[in-house]
């Protein structure tokens, strides 16, 4: 949901995604929600039945707000849960600031400058917040306006005053960025989706939780996660990713507020994601090469100034 901003209240953030966050005071921690209603619709027999219960059952006890988004083209299968409620974006909104760029370059019939690649490259492998400030400024709100207009996005709303963690998104909008990721279209070319693409299938080590764990080795995997901490709404933690093989083409989005801390987010979306894979891609191994485990960064790449605290 969208907040009001006060004037009054401020916090300190450190990393949008990109390393440790300066704690705030500590919080109570978070009623558990009321049992999620997820809904499943597939083309393969019993597939929406299944889904349904896992996710539900992944989610049960879970404290905070969650929202869930799945999309098979194979089995032409869905699954959604809260796909309109708007999260704070935190890094997970790098992924359309390189859409942006792509998008507006193709527009311009160039290619992307060596500097625009080694922004690209460490805003999206290593989550770099300077090298996002400098492509968000490059690009002006005026121009992620127009890539969202063209991509259907209608649900995200650019954060202000350069605040491009703030950014509101959806299930449903982030569903829509990996659609066009992931098949030929108008608004990508297919060198910017695979560049994209590829870009996402290096993310560092200690970035690839989220949404790939329990991918079998025999999927591709590409990721983007964003994770923030304020002073209303606890932590929100975020993973969009996409999935290639085994005879499947899915993306999953998972997005998640009034966390108590980092972790308690990631194993929420690490559940609800494993729950998923096991269910599309079944394997007789419980271990996987790409399942990895979080390891948060020694320290922050950026201190963001003060952002305002949602009052």
């Amino acid at each position: 949901m969208t907040h009001r901003i006060s004037r009054r209240a401020r916090v300190l953030a450190a990393s949008l995604g990109a390393g440790v966050i300066v704690p705030f005071a500590a919080a109570a921690a978070p009623a558990a929600a009321a049992a999620p209603q997820v809904s499943c619709t597939s083309s393969k027999a019993g597939l929406a039945v299944k889904l349904q219960k896992d996710i539900t059952t992944a989610l049960r006890g879970r404290a905070g707000t969650v929202a869930v988004g799945l999309y098979d083209r194979t089995a032409k299968t869905t699954c959604t849960l809260r796909s309109s409620t708007a999260y704070d974006s935190a890094s997970v909104v790098k992924a359309t600031v390189l859409a942006t760029l792509l998008w507006d370059a193709k527009k311009h019939n160039r290619y992307l400058t060596s500097r625009e690649q080694t922004l690209a490259t460490a805003m999206i492998t290593k989550s770099d917040n300077n090298a996002t400030s400098t492509l968000w400024k490059q690009l002006g709100v005026t121009k992620v306006k127009g890539f969202l207009a063209a991509a259907g996005m209608t649900q995200t709303k650019p954060g202000a005053n350069n605040y491009w963690g703030l950014t509101q998104i959806t299930v449903r909008d982030e569903q829509k960025l990996l659609a066009l990721l992931t098949a030929k279209n108008s608004v990508l070319s297919d060198n910017a989706r695979a560049y994209e693409l590829k870009l996402m299938g290096k993310v560092i080590s200690s970035q690839r939780w989220g949404t790939p764990a329990g991918a079998p080795s025999s999927v591709a995997v590409h990721v983007k996660n964003g994770w923030l901490s304020r002073a209303t709404h606890g932590w929100r933690v975020h993973s969009i990713g996409t999935f290639n093989g085994a005879g499947h083409d899915y993306m999953i989005t998972v997005l998640t507020q009034d966390n108590s801390t980092m972790q308690y987010g990631v194993n929420t979306i690490q559940a609800v994601a494993k729950a998923i894979h096991k269910d599309l891609v079944p394997t007789t191994s419980t271990t996987s090469a790409s399942v990895l485990r979080y390891v948060p960064t020694a320290t922050p790449q950026e201190a963001i100034p003060a952002v305002p605290s949602a009052g």
